[in-house]
Parts: C-alpha cells; sequence; structure tokens
C-alpha cells in the first residue's frame, strides 16, 4: 500500500507542476489595449473651389455619387477655367448618405499626419503646389494652388491616400496608403 500511496503522491505532485506551469504560460501580463478600428468613411461628394488670385470669377468642380458603388455613375460638374490663371483651391468631402451631410474634410484635417491628396494634371493645366502642411511639416492638399496655361482642354485628378509614407516623392506610387477618393475632371481652359 505505501508503494501505491507513493505513486498517488507522485502523480498528484506532477499533476500540480504541470497544471501551474500551464497556468502560468497561459495567462500573460499583456495590459496592452486593442488598436482602435478607424473604419473607413463614406464619401458621396467630392467638391473643389477654385478662386483666382488676381481676381475673376470662382470655380467650382464637383462630383457626387449618392448610391456609392451603385448602378449609377458619379454626376459630374464643372466649370471652364481662365487661361494663364493662378487659383487657390480648397476641396470638400462629404457623406451625403447621413442627414445633414457629414463633413469628411473635418476628420481628414484632424488626422492630417495620415492623409494626403495628390493632384494629377495634364493639358492645359500647368500645376498644383500644396499650401497646407501637417504637424511634420509634409504636404496635405486641403488647400492647394493650381496655374493654368494656354486656351485647350486639361485634366484635374485627384487621389486622397490615407496612411500614405510621409515625407514621399510626390507620386501615388511612391505614397503607397489606400485610396480613400479617385475623381478626375475633364475641362476646358478658355
Amino acid at each position: 500500500m505505501t508503494i501505491t500511496n507513493t505513486i498517488f503522491k507522485s502523480i498528484k505532485k506532477a499533476s500540480i507542476v504541470a497544471f501551474s506551469s500551464i497556468a502560468l504560460f497561459s495567462c500573460s501580463d499583456d495590459d496592452d489595449a486593442p488598436e482602435a478600428v478607424n473604419e473607413e468613411e463614406v464619401i458621396t461628394t467630392v467638391t473643389i473651389n477654385l478662386t483666382p488670385i488676381a481676381g475673376g470669377d470662382a470655380i467650382t468642380l464637383m462630383s457626387q455619387d449618392l448610391d456609392g458603388d451603385g448602378p449609377n455613375p458619379p454626376v459630374v460638374t464643372v466649370e471652364n477655367l481662365a487661361a494663364n490663371t493662378t487659383y487657390n483651391g480648397t476641396i470638400t468631402l462629404l457623406n451625403e448618405t447621413e442627414s445633414p451631410a457629414e463633413d469628411i474634410t473635418e476628420e481628414v484635417a484632424d488626422e492630417d499626419d495620415h492623409h494626403q491628396f495628390f493632384y494629377t494634371v495634364s493639358g492645359s493645366i500647368n500645376n498644383t503646389t500644396y499650401s497646407d502642411t501637417d504637424e511634420n511639416g509634409n504636404p496635405v492638399g486641403i488647400m492647394f494652388t493650381l496655374s493654368t496655361g494656354d486656351v485647350g482642354a486639361a485634366t484635374l485628378g485627384v487621389t486622397l491616400r490615407h496612411e500614405p509614407k510621409k515625407p514621399n516623392n510626390g507620386t501615388l506610387a511612391d505614397a503607397g496608403g489606400a485610396t480613400d477618393v479617385d475623381q478626375s475632371f475633364s475641362l476646358t481652359v478658355e
């Protein structure tokens, strides 16, 4: 019977040691809070306002897609630009599926170190230049300037990237990140 008791005591000790080891390794001192999930915002409307620096008529470009990924394409409205003119530009993003419409531009401004607009031009638009920066001095693009050239056709593309590499060389390829907005406007410079 002593042999049996000794065997049971050994088994009992081994079980306690094994259970304690498992308990120690399965409980960690990991107090890290789970990373907050930043849900992607719905952007239905992109509006670009262009005001000539030397005076003249303000121009509005707008793309509105109220059904999002639905069957209807965005409704794009444009106005003609003046030749050989420099404009101050601002961009506004709205979620018009809510009432009142939610201004997504405010979130982009609040998280400017995680966002950047990229403007691509062709034809009679010479260039765009950033007029705003984030806290680290990197461009954001909510405010910009746009310069036109001679009379002709032009294209202005706007892309908003979430979490791009900053600083970057000003190209979408170098910036990376996720695309939140990608819109192109076909324009006439007169």
